[in-house]
């Protein structure tokens, strides 16, 4: 036996109806109006379950738990609803409040720019398989320099003027690379992992350099890896991050901890490449370095090099933020006026 046709409707097709419906209540008064045609008297939810008494005894076994299982999502549903009506209308009381005594009403905030950026990055590495590390800012030099082929009188140390708090042992990190030589130490391979965090330098400040910037390092390390693989994940990064149009370029460049060591850039997001200051009139941007992992760098972190390969990457995440919402001064991410306009994607909180 069915239930009365001209009033039955799935358990789905209900809950959709009711979502629809919630959606569309924008007050107190649009509630009411929703409660009683649902869970009223003669609401259509106590008419569905009403309707059940029809049933055989072996049909009322089948249907029973569902309606009931459907009756219990529906009020969640118009629970919820509920409390975010409440709260907006609070809200809206206070901004009137704050108003008639003359206080100007307190802005709605949203996420940091960088964190926006490392969520992004970390959510799409998650789906390739990677891990998500952090550790420490205060390094040693060990892992900071020597385990990445860095040794004291590397030229490379150059590169890098680093803020010493015990010199020549204890420093802040000058790369999130300090974070993938203990993993090397430590790891059993095979494994992925890309690394984000804050580091410091002791650079001077201007549009596109800061002494205090963030760094995301990635590290793979299996029995068998290439440049190929390093430029398929760079390509479905930047492709990932700012569209299928992007457009990025590979270099030969060196850096101690990798060989053959490659910097990708990607044009300008500023002039187009035409050239600019943000881009310092070449048109394109370098947004980070990478490679295949040094045999030295393996070997110091006691790994077969006949039985492993790797490949390591780091990004200067502010570049990629700042890229990502067309900002041009690297000081406004660091500076006291957090005031970013609102994005036009959606926020993960």
């Amino acid at each position: 036996m069915l239930l009365k046709q001209c009033n039955y409707m799935s358990p789905n097709q209900l809950l959709d109806q009711l979502s629809q419906e919630l959606a569309t209540a924008q007050d107190e008064a649009g509630l009411a109006i929703v409660w009683q045609k649902y869970f009223g008297k003669q609401g259509l939810i106590k008419e569905q379950v009403k309707a059940l008494a029809q049933l055989s005894i072996e049909e009322k076994r089948e249907k029973g738990p569902i309606w009931q299982a459907a009756q219990a999502s529906a009020q969640e549903k118009y629970d919820s609803r509920s409390k975010e009506i409440a709260a907006s209308g609070q809200e809206a009381t206070w901004q009137a409040e704050a108003q008639t005594i003359g206080l100007t009403p307190v802005k709605l905030g949203h996420l940091h720019p960088i964190t926006e950026t490392i969520r992004q990055l970390n959510q799409l590495f998650v789906k390739m398989g990677y891990s998500v590390m952090e550790d420490r800012e205060i390094e040693t030099d060990e892992f900071c320099f020597q385990r990445l082929n860095v040794p004291a009188d590397h030229p490379a140390r150059d590169m890098q003027d680093t803020f010493y708090l015990q010199e020549p042992n204890i420093l802040l990190r000058t790369q999130t690379s300090s974070i993938e030589s203990r993993l090397l130490a430590t790891a059993k391979p095979p494994f992925k992992a890309v690394c984000p965090g804050r580091v410091y330098r002791n650079e001077t400040v201007n549009k596109s350099n800061h002494f205090i910037f963030h760094h995301y390092q990635g590290v793979v390390v299996m029995e068998k890896v290439s440049l190929a693989d390093l430029f398929g994940t760079f390509t479905a990064l930047f492709q990932e991050v700012y569209g299928p149009e992007v457009k990025i370029r590979f270099r030969n460049k060196y850096y101690p901890e990798v060989e053959p060591g490659v910097g990708p850039d990607m044009q300008c997001f500023n002039c187009g490449g035409t050239g600019c200051p943000v881009c310092k009139g070449v048109g394109w941007i370098e947004m980070g370095g990478a490679g295949i992992i040094h045999p030295k760098v393996m070997a110091m972190a006691g790994l077969d090099t006949s039985k492993w390969q790797g490949f390591a990457f780091g990004l200067g995440l502010d570049r990629w933020a700042m890229a990502r919402h067309n900002i041009t001064d690297i000081r406004t991410l660091l500076g006291g006026n957090l005031g970013y306009k609102p994005h036009d994607h959606e926020n993960t909180l």
